[in-house]
């Protein structure tokens, strides 16, 4: 089959258009046409309905089109290894990670990163969907629980648990509460139980909620979970790997957190020699560390 024939084919099929994919690919209507003409010749089959407002796949051409998707993935793949040098760092790093720990942790992080590399250009992809890294809708991932897909390298970060935060103004004027019963006489803030998380947080809120809280207030991430409680509105449940940063909260009911979370760093085995990649794992693995290092000095006594 015709490599140029498909890369027109797959413009055409990403613009809907004739003309638009010929101002891409910098050819004139009519050479793409012909082309496209050529082709469904070439598999005895119609890839387009053609309509005034432009273009649509047929089915066999939906068919096609997914195929040159995949390939231009594993092109862009391959022109990211080429480029990478051995000395730079340079282009597009596609990170997806949960809302909650993007905002929270990495994102305040990635000035240090930028410094180091500047011509670097970061996608930050914040959700609690798992994007597909063997299908490349991302390079790396930071997931809130060990990966499963197959042909992935994967790295244990750190654990973390869920707790109990207030801040010392809302505390003097409602009370330090001693045990979960006494969250009766407070606001909680937390995530929805529905919202997607992962379940430590869903555990842990229900147990709070069990005790008849008269007063809530639900945030879909925790981001906004930790606005209420910067803001005094009440008592939130929030991950553990944010009181470095914050150090205007502080715990509550220390015997009570839950179970640990695991968090993994993973990429695509294809991606191994990537530059940018190896890049950005190395620095989340050293802000760990330093991360690692702040928690045992605030554990020390004074």
């Amino acid at each position: 089959m015709d490599w140029d024939k498909l890369r027109i084919f797959h413009a055409v099929a990403d613009a809907g258009s004739l003309t638009h994919a010929g101002d891409t690919l910098h050819l004139s209507q009519s050479a793409v046409s012909r082309q496209i003409r050529a082709l469904e010749e070439a598999l005895a089959t119609t890839l387009f309905h053609r309509h005034a407002r432009g273009l649509i796949l047929t089915e066999q051409g939906e068919l096609l089109f997914d195929a040159t998707s995949a390939m231009a993935k594993k092109l862009d793949s391959a022109s990211a290894r080429i480029r990478d040098s051995e000395e730079e760092v340079f282009g597009h790093l596609r990170v997806t990670t949960t809302t909650g720990f993007g905002t929270l942790w990495l994102a305040p992080r990635l000035n240090k990163l930028y410094a180091r590399y500047p011509e670097l250009k970061i996608d930050l992809m914040l959700e609690e969907r798992v994007l597909d890294l063997p299908m490349r809708e991302a390079d790396v991932a930071i997931r809130m629980k060990e990966p499963t897909q197959a042909d992935l390298i994967r790295k244990r970060l750190l654990n973390i648990r869920m707790r109990f935060y207030a801040t010392p103004t809302y505390l003097e004027r409602m009370g330090r509460p001693t045990s979960m019963q006494d969250l009766r006489g407070h606001r909680l803030i937390c995530q929805n139980p529905e919202t997607p998380q992962v379940s430590a947080g869903v555990r842990l809120a229900q147990q709070a909620l069990a005790n008849d809280i008269p007063s809530t207030m639900t945030v879909n991430n925790y981001f906004g979970v930790l606005q209420g409680v910067i803001n005094h509105i009440g008592i939130g449940i929030l991950p553990d790997y944010l009181t470095m940063d914050h150090p205007e909260i502080e715990r509550i009911l220390p015997e009570v957190e839950s179970n640990e979370v695991p968090v993994f760093l993973a990429y695509p085995e294809e991606l191994r020699s990537s530059r940018r990649v190896n890049a950005f794992r190395d620095f989340v693995q050293e802000e760990i560390v330093l991360y690692r290092r702040q928690q045992i000095d605030d554990s020390l006594p004074e």
